[in-house]
């Protein structure tokens, strides 16, 4: 007669929480922007100005 394997220890699920989800903050917080780089170089600047630019606006 065979005996059944012992169940592995199964890690707890997560607990549901139900707090309000706009009270917490986010990472659209704390960014410092859509895609903004680091400005100061007004070289630098420009370069990227005429590389985002619209095609229509050349």
């Amino acid at each position: 007669m065979s005996t059944a394997p012992e169940p592995e220890p199964r890690e707890p699920k997560p607990a549901l929480v139900f707090d309000d989800p706009l009270d917490q903050q986010t990472s659209d917080d704390t960014d410092r922007g859509w895609g903004e780089a680091p400005s100061g170089d007004s070289a630098a600047d420009l370069k990227r100005f005429l590389d985002e630019k619209p095609p229509h606006h050349i």
